[in-house]
Parts: structure tokens; C-alpha cells; sequence
């Protein structure tokens, strides 16, 4: 298995979250917003990607995780935790001091970013959002 920091391409992207039971997206928004990653990493096995993950956001003050996904048959060997440790450094080499880096995580999903020092925010705050259907 290798490590890539790159961003997957389109194909990749939309195979990768469907395949590992993420939700479907949408060939225009993938092709408008993977350049606009602030960083990616891609795993690849034989030259083929089997999991990625991304930050997004304006640089400097939120951050933003999305995208942890593995294929299906390579879950359980600690990939997961690979990405996480490249977008951990990641932040810790460009966040600056009080960025916030957030994420949403889905059970179990959320037993593995709190490995790497996220927390809930509730009762503080709540995440909420909007989706176009």
C-alpha cells in the first residue's frame, strides 16, 4: 500500500464513496470542487486507489475532514487510521493557533477520529446543515 498526497481524480472520488457506503455525489460538484481541496490523500494498491481522505476550508481558520473512506475488502488493516495521520500532520503543520477543524462522524467512524483528538461538541454547540436535493 502507498501513501499519496494527491487529490483523487473525479472517477476515483465518486468510486471510492460509493463503493465504501458513503453517499452518492454528483459528477459536476466533484468536478467543481476536488480542485479546490486544500489537501488529499489517496491510497493506492497496485496503482489503484482503495481509500482517500480530504481537508477543505479557507486555509487558515476552519478547516474542515471529509471524504475517510476505504474500499470495502481493505477495511480492518488499519488504512483508516493511515489517512487520518496524514491529515492530522496535515493540520498540525498549517492550522494556525485557534483554527477549528471539524468533521462529521458517523458510529463507529467516530471511535477512530477521537484517536486523533476530536471531540463532540455538544452540548456546546451542534452541527447542522443543508442539503440540495
Amino acid at each position: 500500500m502507498q501513501i499519496i498526497h494527491r487529490i483523487p481524480s473525479v472517477e476515483e472520488y465518486l468510486a471510492l464513496r460509493k463503493v465504501s457506503g458513503l453517499s452518492e455525489m454528483s459528477i459536476e460538484g466533484a468536478t467543481k470542487g476536488l480542485p479546490n481541496t486544500l489537501f488529499a490523500v489517496v491510497l493506492e494498491e497496485e496503482g489503484q486507489a482503495i481509500g482517500m481522505g480530504r481537508v477543505v476550508g479557507d486555509g487558515g481558520l476552519f478547516f474542515h475532514i471529509t471524504d475517510i473512506c476505504v474500499r470495502p475488502e481493505y477495511q480492518g488493516n488499519g488504512y483508516g487510521k493511515a489517512i487520518m495521520r496524514e491529515i492530522k500532520t496535515y493540520l498540525e503543520e498549517n492550522a494556525s493557533p485557534q483554527s477549528h477543524a471539524v468533521l462529521f462522524a458517523d458510529p463507529p467512524a467516530d471511535q477512530l477520529y477521537a484517536q486523533y483528538g476530536f471531540t463532540y461538541t455538544a452540548p456546546h454547540s451542534l452541527g447542522m446543515w443543508w442539503k440540495k436535493e
